[in-house]
Formats: C-alpha cells, structure tokens, sequence
C-alpha cells in the first residue's frame, strides 16, 4: 500500500505559521523560523495545511507505507538539530506514545546526542495544531464512579471511550491503541440512535467513525484499515451500523479491506433501527 504525507520545501517556507493550525494532526510546528513536520506518525496525508502556505511550499509526497519505526524518524530529525528533536519528544509525550517516546530517548542515549538545555530552546514550543484533533488515549486514566443522580442532574454514565479523535480521516492507525485492539467501526449516527451503544459495543475497545453515505476520500478509509490489520495487527473489527441501505458500505468497506490485507481478521455487523433496537447481530466473515 501507498502511504501519502506532506513534504516542506525548507527553502521556500517563511516561517509564517499559517499551516500550523490547519494541521488537523497537530504534527506541525515552527521550530528555528521554518515549518517542520516533527511526527510522521501523526500525519495522515490529507493536505489541509496545503491550501493555507502563501509560498506553496508544502507539498503531498506519496511513498510505500512501513510499520512506523521511532529509530528511523530520529534519524531524519537529529538531522534537524535540537530544538526540532525536544518537540518531537514533547509531541510523542502530549500524545501518550508512551512507547515510541522511549524507543526516542533510547536512540538519544544509544547515540549520544547532546541534548543539554539552554535558555534559548523554551522558544521552540509554538502551538502544534488544532488541540481539538490532539490525539488522546484515555485507557491509562482513573475509572470514572457513576455519579448518582439526584432531583435536579441525571445519572452520570461514565464514557466507554478509550482515546480521541474518532473520526476515520483524523485516526492514525498505527498509533499504539489500535496495537491488537478490538476496533469498532460505526456509523456516524449509531451512538445517537442507540442509548446503550457505549455499555453494548464500545467497552474495551477502540473506535472509528465514518459515514459511508457523506464523506469523501473513502480511498484514505479503506487504506487506513488495511493497515490497522497489517501494521497494528487488531484483532477483529466489529461494524455497527445503521438499517438505511447506504449504511452497508461500511460493512463492504470492511470485508474489501481484510480481503486486500494480507492478514485476516474476524467482522461481526450489528444493524441499529432509526429508533435504536439491535435488529440484527452475527459475523459477516
């Protein structure tokens, strides 16, 4: 498979910094006046910073995808200098990439790279994209109590979700939640209709919305699963999706992915009615 991701012509950018909140991933940021991408982890080629460079110095580049590996990235960035390599390490720490942060320091260590701090490196924490799509990963955090209610608040139902964003064209799908997970894929509307749909499919898993019917670059989608079973290695895929008809290409979406992966995985479809009742529930493949 192919894997798109942008390219900054360093010769071209200003500094300007108008790409850096239109980086739906938060992988972007000015580090020594230019506009560094500092994780190829989370960028997920879709370009919307593109529109926003005045010198067009940003382009798509499409290369063969790997398995991200931490060494490699750290390769590119010592190249980079200092200041460039401190917000990466921040980037992985704000992500909880628990994992590929120590693969980082330990190439640090392993290479003896000078990293001593002077005054002039807290400059180089500028804003590193829309916070809103900051990827979150919740499952190391505290279980929430159910707060009880009372006669002026209603039950406070803790969440089932384990990490964010959830929409398809914001997920990364080697970040480490989806590493063997169990992934729910649901329509954009069946948490709505469902009232149980946390407590019924979410717990303990990790997911992914889309619509198949509104969205656009339904190519990036099946890409993207393809290689959370190649590169992630989850473990099944559960589609949960509406009775409406144009809602079946997300379950055809599925079955095309685990068809062109070279590993295969087990789908299970659950079809939700308009008023939210489970009209039917069964594997698929």
């Amino acid at each position: 498979m192919k894997r798109k991701i942008i390219q900054i012509d360093e010769d071209l950018c200003n500094g300007c910094g108008l790409c850096i909140p239109n980086c739906h991933e938060g992988a972007l940021q000015i580090i020594d006046g230019k506009a560094r991408l500092i994780s190829d982890l989370f960028c997920d080629g879709l370009g919307a910073c593109l529109g926003y460079c005045p010198e067009g110095a940003i382009e798509i580049i499409e290369r063969d995808a790997e398995p991200y590996d931490e060494k490699k990235v750290m390769e590119i960035l010592v190249t980079k200098g200092r200041n460039t390599i401190l917000a990466h390490l921040e980037h992985l720490r704000d992500h909880k990439e628990e994992e590929f942060l120590k693969q980082a320091i330990d190439y640090i260590k392993e290479n003896n790279i000078d990293m001593s701090i002077e005054k002039h490196d807290e400059q180089h924490a500028s804003a590193c994209g829309c916070p809103g799509s900051m990827a979150r990963d919740f499952r190391a955090e505290e279980e929430k109590p159910v707060v009880a209610a009372t006669h002026s608040e209603p039950l406070n139902t803790p969440s089932e979700l384990r990490q964010w964003p959830v929409q398809l064209h914001l997920l990364n799908p080697q970040a480490s939640y989806f590493k063997n997970a169990d992934v729910v894929l649901a329509a954009d509307c069946a948490a709505f209709a469902m009232g149980d749909f946390h407590g019924r499919y979410l717990k303990n898993k990790t997911l992914a919305i889309a619509c198949p019917k509104l969205d656009s670059n339904q190519q990036s989608y099946l890409d993207k699963l393809v290689a959370m079973i190649n590169d992630s290695k989850i473990n099944s895929l559960t589609i949960v999706r509406m009775e409406v008809p144009c809602c079946g290409g997300l379950t055809r979406m599925a079955q095309m992915a685990v068809a062109t992966a070279s590993r295969k995985i087990p789908i299970k479809q659950a079809v939700i009615s308009a008023s939210g009742e489970v009209i039917e529930e069964d594997w698929v493949l």
